[in-house]
């Protein structure tokens, strides 16, 4: 809308007299308010998506205390939000929320290996070889998730399953958001958690 704006101010421009000017300008402004104040009215109504999406600056916020990777890994997946791409959202979040986990497992790789016998690991990379169930089970093996988190990480990460390969499965704006908020939460959890010990 503000690029439509912006090309009829140019060409208003041109076909007005210079003493018109200030007129226009008054007036794209007043609509460029108009256009805000109308998104943040909107954006409390559930079906209204386009006007939601502007207000994921919230989200983009709670990025703090993330790795470069991570924190791409994120906003991509609000980039996806922003753009109606849910499957792709969560697929995208998942795959921040488990390179958080390896970095926190990297911490803990002789806990892991007297766990994981047969896992050959090394460095935080080494987790990748292995799949993310298995890896949410380590992390409960050397006491990071107890059994309460370790089964709600199965679930997310069913859903990121379910977004990844053919399915029925087609999350809308709201289970999406919700799903990038829990795995958000659970990273915060985490830090607080590391923090403390």
């Amino acid at each position: 809308m503000k690029k439509f704006m912006i090309n009829c101010f140019v060409h208003l421009k041109e076909i007005c007299y210079l003493s018109d000017m200030d007129i226009l300008e008054n007036m794209v402004k007043n609509l460029l308010k108009y256009e805000s104040e109308v998104h943040k009215l909107l954006s409390t109504y559930e079906s209204a998506g386009k006007s939601r999406i502007i207000r994921l600056d919230e989200s983009y916020k709670e990025l703090d205390g993330l790795s470069i990777e991570q924190d791409e890994l994120f906003r991509e997946a609000l980039r996806c939000v922003e753009n109606g791409l849910f499957r792709a959202a969560h697929v995208l979040a998942w795959a921040g929320f488990i390179d958080f986990l390896h970095s926190i497992l990297a911490l803990h790789i002789p806990q892991i290996k007297n766990k994981k016998e047969k896992w050959k690991i090394s460095k935080k990379e080494d987790f990748r070889e292995y799949p993310d169930f298995q890896i949410i089970e380590a992390a409960k093996d050397v006491g990071i998730l107890n059994k309460s988190e370790m089964k709600t990480l199965k679930g997310l990460l069913s859903k990121r399953n379910e977004c990844a390969h053919p399915s029925d499965y087609f999350p809308d704006l709201n289970e999406t958001l919700g799903y990038i908020s829990e795995l958000l939460k659970r990273i915060k959890i985490l830090q607080m958690r590391i923090k403390e010990k």
